[in-house]
């Protein structure tokens, strides 16, 4: 699969006060996207927004079930720090 497609947008919903909330389950929810970044599905991530108020991922494919998994298990969603989640395909046209 090539640098230019096909992707997904993952975008996340914060909590009010995320960066405050976030801080004792920041470590894991990195490690947890890192490992994803490391096996090839995800190209990038970060926070949108000063004061933090979302999260955009960039994930390689067109599977929304894998954006859906990924989000699913996010530590941030276990403790309730994600209000929602949408996937959103991503034509990369440069």
């Amino acid at each position: 699969m090539t640098e230019l497609g096909p992707h997904l947008l993952l975008h996340y919903d914060y909590v009010d006060d995320m960066a405050e909330r976030r801080v004792p389950h920041r470590e894991a929810h990195l490690a947890y996207l890192r490992r994803w970044r490391d096996d090839g599905r995800l190209l990038m991530a970060g926070a949108v927004g000063d004061p933090v108020h979302g999260g955009l991922l960039v994930l390689r494919g067109n599977d929304p079930a894998v954006a859906e998994e990924l989000a699913a298990g996010d530590p941030y969603t276990d403790a309730g720090l994600i209000v929602s989640w949408r996937v959103e395909p991503w034509t990369v046209a440069v």
